[in-house]
């Protein structure tokens, strides 16, 4: 069953596997933007009186029912990071999606001002748990089941695609904000469902990723799913040179199972070291700022910028709409421009968008606070197009096979706890004072750029083999990542091979190499006599 693939292949398949991701992301997009809308509503505080007000206890409470959420989130990330490689990359979307079904009933359902909150707060967690699990799962089974020149596009693409949830969150709440009834936020939070049921149908539906299937020693599955990726056999040239040049890898790699122990070692394969660079990718996303944007963009129109009524839901909408429009450039400049140029642009221009937001805030008067909203909106426009995709790009690339699904688990399980901490201190760091909160968001993102100049490699169309040897490369000759990503060219499954053999990370059995590299010539062979008869 973990082989099926509906009768699709090649495109197709792709597609449809980027569909369940994108679907999942979306999800994630869809929450950041949901409780922006409702808890600045009148149906959802008369339904629950303890929200209602604008005490510093409200802020803290406010503050807590909308961050449950990301700590169920940081516990389902958890749970892939310890049981993952156990489980399977599609195993992990069903019980993902099912999770958060039984966790928006739940929410939906909840009735009273004070019980009734409590079981709304359970459902929150409950889904966050499938949430968690679900998006540290989706990049790495994206990535494992992509040729290396897609491979940015696709996974940029479902990083990006939450701004479109975020979008239909915030216009779903601004329609529904004409509405008197509770209605008005039952509904928002019920329609995670449909997200959630098309996220455990893929699950169920497409394969599991090749990858994992040689980490299991079962070659014959990873052959028919490599052959259904490509469109091939799983007796062809290119099927087995890629299941070769896995097992070469993974056998390179001392051919042990991935463990805790493994997560941090050092010396040519710096597994430390990468994991934490994809950690420190999600650390700089939340606290550069993002979610006091999207989380509270409506509650920050209102309380700092003292705009009223729907007028904020308004500005909220477009402010979505916006940052939904601003991820595109980043389909075309993933792969062209590279994920490290990227990271620098964003770091600086969000640090200099929130220096805006900022000095017009601590101006003082009203006309000068509406300025604040250019700074608000120019920072959405520069994270939409490089922060937030890349920090789910680059876990999956920049983790060696054996420690991919932990590492990658470990970077989204810093997303959701960073991202709790900023939604939980938002309101109240806001309270206190508003253009303080901005002031620090900047820092950070100054802080962020030399980080990201000397730490973060360049991994735009390589294949997820050679980013071992560029690590293994900087450390035998004392360079940085950087440095040696820009100076090596693309390699050659040939050329890949043999760099292993001569930086002394080629630890396979000698068999497993001539199969590989007999697979390659073979199929360069039968390309060259494929490009002679065509010529002919």
């Amino acid at each position: 069953m973990r082989t099926t693939t509906l009768g699709l292949r090649g495109r197709h398949l792709h597609w449809a596997i980027t569909f369940t991701s994108v679907v999942g992301f979306s999800l994630f997009g869809y929450d950041q933007g949901l409780m922006s809308g409702i808890i600045s509503g009148d149906p959802f505080d008369n339904e629950f009186p303890p929200l209602a007000g604008d005490s510093m206890h409200v802020q803290v409470l406010r503050g807590a029912v909308t961050s449950c959420y990301e700590l169920g989130c940081f516990f389902g990330a958890i749970f892939t990071l310890i049981y993952g490689e156990r489980i399977g990359r599609t195993p992990i979307l069903v019980a993902g999606g099912l999770l958060m079904i039984l966790g928006t009933v739940i929410s939906t359902a909840s009735f009273g001002p004070h019980w009734g909150l409590g079981q709304f707060v359970i459902g929150r967690v409950i889904s966050g748990l499938g949430n968690g699990a679900d998006t540290a799962t989706i990049p790495v089974w994206q990535s494992e089941c992509s040729a290396a020149h897609k491979r940015g596009f696709l996974v940029c693409f479902e990083g990006a695609i939450i701004a479109v949830g975020t979008f239909i969150a915030y216009w779903i709440d601004f329609g529904l904000s004409y509405v008197d009834s509770s209605v008005a936020w039952r509904f928002p939070v019920a329609f995670q469902i449909l997200f959630a049921i098309l996220v455990s149908a893929g699950g169920l539906c497409l394969p599991e990723s090749p990858r994992w299937f040689i980490i299991k020693g079962r070659d014959q599955e990873a052959c028919e799913v490599l052959a259904a990726l490509h469109d091939s056999s799983p007796d062809a040239e290119d099927v087995l040179t890629d299941i070769n040049l896995m097992k070469a890898d993974l056998q390179a790699q001392e051919g042990a199972k991935g463990s805790w122990k493994t997560l941090f070692t050092f010396g040519k394969t710096q597994e430390f070291q990468r994991m934490m660079i994809g950690c420190s990718g999600q650390f700089f996303q939340q606290f550069t700022g993002c979610n006091a944007a999207i989380y509270y963009s409506t509650l920050l129109f209102q309380n700092d910028l003292g705009i009223e009524g729907k007028l904020s839901l308004v500005l909220g909408g477009v402010f979505a709409t916006v940052y939904a429009l601003a991820t595109i450039p980043s389909f075309f400049m993933v792969e062209n421009v590279g994920r490290r140029k990227l990271f620098l642009i964003g770091f600086a221009g969000q640090g200099l968008s929130f220096i805006i937001t900022m000095a017009c805030l601590a101006a003082g008067s009203k006309e000068d606070s509406k300025g604040a909203v250019v700074g608000i909106f120019l920072f959405i426009c520069f994270f939409a197009f490089t922060t937030l995709p890349l920090p789910w790009i680059y876990p999956p690339e920049i983790n060696p096979l054996r420690t991919r699904t932990m590492a990658a688990s470990a970077s989204t399980c810093v997303n959701w706890i960073c991202n709790f901490a900023v939604v939980m201190f938002t309101p109240v760091f806001s309270a206190s004072s508003g253009w303080g909160l901005y002031l620090f968001f900047a820092l950070v993102n100054f802080v962020a750029l030399p980080f990201a100049y000397f730490f973060y490699p360049e991994t735009a169309g390589r294949d997820l083999e050679e980013i071992d040897i560029i690590f293994a490369k900087a450390h035998v000759e004392g360079k940085w990542p950087f440095q040696v990503a820009n100076e090596m060219p693309k390699l050659t499954v040939e050329q890949i091979v043999q760099m292993q053999r001569e930086l002394g990370l080629d630890q396979a059995e000698p068999n497993a190499i001539a199969d590989s590299e007999k697979a390659t010539e073979t199929g360069l062979s039968s390309s060259d006599n494929e490009k002679a008869t065509h010529s002919e």
